[in-house]
């Protein structure tokens, strides 16, 4: 890797938080230099400024890493939410973070395993082939065999429940509402990161979903080494291939692999677990997908997953039946079990909310009506983007305030639009009724 390795990561409270104090007067001397050029009547634009600041935001989040860059990482995919510098610069945490040292790594092997790496394997690549937001991945080889080798960062979990603290007054601001209302959703992000630095359970959660979709086709799955991994190690079997991100920024519009088999495959991949599994990898992004030298799909990544409640799952497919987004008694009924309407909302209230969500879900449920749809429409898209837009600036929404909607619904939505952003990136057309027959429409 071309990036400057990383001998350290803040650890401790106080240390993070100087890290982000001084980062926010660093962001701040970039807002004071945009004006005073501005005044002085040079020709400065706003994305000038909004390449800076990414710059020294991304600069802290990859130094610090863990939570603070998933939540990048996660925000990376969200058009409607970051300027385009942004989006950029926080598209790196998905597999091009600066990696740690070699001396970090053998520390962390003989913490976790009791050994060094070369005690271990035959081979062990000093420098890491890929490095996200909680970890990076070396290659290795034993037996003959090429393993991929996960370390998490040291400090990682330890730092999730103080840097989800730090950062809640602005998440609060941004989301307009109160801090008591945004606890009741950061307990599910927490618990969904601390769960992401327990590689075991990744273990657990990748072996099952590996031999639960095992029948798909198009798709491939890694093999795990269960007893060569640890609590921070994960060691599997190495897919070759771009990663997703990679292929799609190489061939983009050329046909040397069949978008639209790939496309496919992620939505059967998806599908299935979602409708017959009730169990989710929640974390669609392009740096955990690889394409094989076969031209099939490899998952990488199994920490984030979700687990969905009959209760939620019955409440929340049902709105994508057309009768139901034109029964306002039954929408009305749907969105109070997902526990965006509540009983003691005003009628006008109600009637508001009914009709903002009948828009929202008949846009997001347009491609799986369709029962076949080109993700390549840069019309629909827009079309949902801007409506995300709008939203986020409709005084009525802003004034009926307080926090909407299930738990449960953060990482579902999550992994629909990320779903959705693959599909568009991939260009693909696809048989969306494929793992539907379960949902009555």
């Amino acid at each position: 890797m071309a990036n400057k390795r990383q001998e350290s990561i803040p650890a401790g409270k106080v240390k993070r938080a100087s890290r982000f104090l001084s980062t926010g007067i660093k962001v701040g001397g970039n807002y004071i230099k945009h004006f005073a050029k501005k005044a002085t009547g040079e020709n400065v634009t706003k994305e000038s400024l909004d390449q800076a600041n990414a710059e020294d935001i991304y600069g802290l989040l990859s130094e610090l890493k863990g939570s603070v860059l998933k939540v990048a990482q996660m925000l990376s995919m969200e058009d409607q939410v970051l300027p385009v510098a942004y989006q950029e610069k926080f598209s790196l945490s998905q597999n091009r973070v600066p990696p740690l040292s070699g001396p970090l790594i053998r520390k962390t092997f003989v913490k976790y395993l009791s050994k060094k790496p070369s005690d271990v394997f035959d081979y062990f690549s000093p420098e890491a082939v890929y490095a996200a937001s909680i970890g990076q991945v070396h290659k290795a080889t034993l037996n003959d065999q090429t393993l991929a080798v996960k370390i998490q960062y040291p400090g990682v979990a330890d730092s999730i429940q103080s840097d989800l603290k730090i950062a809640r007054p602005l998440a609060a601001k941004l989301l307009n509402i109160s801090l008591k209302d945004l606890d009741y959703y950061v307990k599910e992000v927490e618990s969904k990161l601390i769960e992401e630095t327990d590689y075991n359970q990744e273990l657990i959660q990748g072996m099952f979903i590996s031999e639960k979709c095992s029948h798909l086709e198009g798709i491939v799955f890694p093999e795990f080494k269960k007893e060569l991994s640890s609590e921070k190690i994960l060691v599997m079997s190495w897919l070759s291939g771009p990663s997703l991100k990679d292929y799609i920024e190489k061939y983009n519009g050329q046909d040397i692999i069949d978008s639209n088999s790939i496309g496919q495959a992620l939505w059967n991949f998806y599908n299935y677990q979602v409708h017959n599994l009730k169990l989710v990898h929640a974390d669609p992004h392009p740096g955990n997908f690889v394409i094989t030298d076969e031209g099939k799909l490899g998952v990488l990544d199994f920490g984030c997953t979700k687990e969905i409640p009959d209760s939620f799952y019955n409440s929340f497919f049902a709105l994508i039946d057309e009768g139901v987004l034109e029964d306002d008694r039954l929408l009305e009924k749907y969105l109070i079990e997902l526990e965006i309407i509540r009983i003691d909302d005003s009628k006008d209230t109600k009637d508001y909310l009914i009709s903002v969500y009948r828009n929202i879900i008949g846009m997001v449920a347009e491609p799986i009506i369709a029962g076949r749809f080109d993700f390549s429409d840069k019309k629909y898209f827009e079309k949902i983007n801007n409506a995300g837009k709008a939203l986020s600036k409709d005084k009525k929404l802003k004034k009926i305030g307080t926090a909407r909607g299930s738990r449960h619904a953060i990482y579902i939505n999550r992994t629909y639009f990320g779903l959705y952003r693959l599909l568009h990136m991939l260009k693909a057309t696809i048989n969306t009724n494929a793992f539907m027959e379960k949902v009555e429409m």
